[in-house]
């Protein structure tokens, strides 16, 4: 595939916020350029919590006439986050705004799964970790709902967009592999699960591989944005985390990553899924990669927390101005450690609320003193993402038999040089940082890749590691209190 242009657009959907990014790709240079940002803020409708998809197709389409406008284009990609789809009926038109993964309707679903596919021949089967929100609960909550039995196709949020630029359907298979509808083993959808739901098999489209062309950008849509001549949707690895993992800049030895934002995915990759009854117990995920890899990881609620405290403390200070996050990070530097020890992944901090209160009252209910200031509170956060952090990586490699001599955090996190310093003294290993945009670099790579520019995975993370700013952290001071801390709560 060639297209004599070596400029790419990259469709980053996350879960609070997106972008459109254009990437120039030769063998030796990767420069990138966000041309459009906005925010993905859900709605919450009487039904419950929705993602406002149609918004974020607008946004998209902004972003290609910005894309456009800044270079001629060899192809577009799209990836966003996993688990949340679109239905469409008979004349493939969208039934409903999606539901947001957040949203209450899942809780008591799994029980209804579990009747008819028990938890240990679940996790066989599909290798993957227990969130509530996995699309197999989603689909058993909606199981008596209109909208599921008018359903003719069912669209992951990627493949919902590329849908409406192309016309095409399909179902690319490193998001296909987060919904507990796919078979880790045999790498398709399982018959066992859709036939345990009651689930038509063919409302799941066609799977497809990152770097296979989805269909070309549909006339109507070339026209708005401002094409010269057609050009194709690749259709990428459209889970972010994947695409992030895709542009790790590690170069020799285990691939070890905390993809870190609104989420933290700590892990490993792997070549070949690990589905035995200790990774079950540890609650470790096994979903696709590029080229067939595995992400041995675990779901870590990230920076998810930051933000919702960052939001309830932006309401408090209309008056008086909104804190500037690089002032929470000063203070959270200049806090003492460990005030109070909490873990990050609690039931009670995964719906959007008063973060600060919730955080306040689990101090109080494990017997701590709640951080007395906002500086405290971030530190408190920040090091409870860390101790999580190295607790995953240490019973991942443990559990894959492999050994870690370096650890990489992309993505936003990156950014965060508290985060990552606590990173590398909780973990005892060297953290490298970078690149931010992981997920739109890996976007854009495979799209390079399909287009001949760069040839295989290393080739890929070695242009990374020669072209992107990344910054090294080193261990500093004593793991003793690190130890101290997780065994405070039990997590050591």
């Amino acid at each position: 595939m060639s297209s004599g242009t070596n400029a790419f657009a990259a469709a980053d959907l996350g879960a609070t916020s997106g972008r459109v990014v254009v990437g120039h790709v030769t063998r030796d240079s990767l420069h990138t350029e966000v041309v459009h940002r906005f925010a993905n803020t859900p709605v919450r409708l009487p039904d419950g919590l929705h993602w406002d998809v149609l918004g974020l197709y607008r946004e998209i389409v902004t972003g290609l006439c910005r894309a456009a406008d800044a270079a001629p284009l060899a192809s577009v990609g799209i990836d966003s986050w996993a688990v949340d789809y679109g239905l469409l009926d008979a004349d493939g038109t969208l039934i409903g705004a999606p539901f947001h993964y957040r949203d209450r309707r899942t809780e008591g679903a799994a029980e209804k799964v579990w009747k008819h596919v028990n938890g240990p021949e679940l996790y066989r089967i599909t290798g993957l970790q227990h969130l509530a929100f996995n699309t197999v609960f989603q689909l058993a909550a909606a199981q008596d709902s209109v909208a599921l039995s008018q359903a003719r196709q069912l669209l992951l949020i990627p493949d919902l967009m590329t849908y409406w630029l192309t016309g095409s359907l399909g179902a690319e298979i490193t998001n296909a592999s987060t919904t507990g509808l796919f078979d880790a083993s045999s790498g398709d959808w399982s018959s066992r699960i859709t036939g345990a739901l009651g689930l038509d098999r063919s409302i799941l489209p066609g799977l497809r591989q990152p770097g296979e062309v989805a269909g070309q950008v549909l006339p109507h849509v070339s026209e708005e944005i401002g094409l010269t001549s057609p050009i194709d949707v690749l259709t990428v690895a459209s889970h972010d985390t994947a695409s992030a993992v895709a542009a790790v800049p590690a170069l020799e030895g285990t691939v070890a990553y905390i993809s870190c934002g609104t989420w933290s995915l700590a892990g490993l990759e792997l070549e070949q899924p690990i589905l035995n009854h200790a990774a079950r117990a540890a609650n470790f995920t096994n979903e696709r990669g590029v080229d067939g890899t595995i992400r041995f990881l675990r779901n870590i609620m990230g920076m998810w927390l930051l933000e919702e405290c960052r939001r309830v403390w932006a309401r408090q200070d209309r008056a008086a101005g909104q804190a500037e996050h690089a002032d929470l990070i000063a203070q959270a530097t200049a806090a003492p450690p460990f005030a109070a020890v909490v873990d990050p992944d609690a039931p009670d901090f995964a719906a959007p609320g008063d973060m600060p209160a919730r955080i306040d009252a689990f101090c109080r209910r494990t017997g701590q003193h709640p951080p007395t200031s906002r500086g405290s509170l971030v530190r408190t956060i920040l090091e409870a993402l860390a101790l999580a952090h190295a607790r995953t990586l240490t019973e991942a490699a443990q559990l894959a038999g492999q050994q870690i001599d370096t650890v990489h955090l992309v993505g936003g996190g990156a950014r965060n040089e508290l985060l990552c310093q606590l990173t590398a003294d909780a973990t005892g290993l060297p953290v490298v940082a970078g690149p931010v945009e992981a997920t739109a670099i890996g976007n854009i790579l495979v799209q390079a890749r399909a287009h001949g520019i760069v040839h295989d995975r290393h080739d890929l993370r070695a242009l990374v590691a020669r072209t992107q700013p990344l910054r090294r952290y080193t261990p500093s001071g004593p793991h003793r209190p690190w130890r101290d801390a997780a065994a405070r709560l039990g997590l050591g």
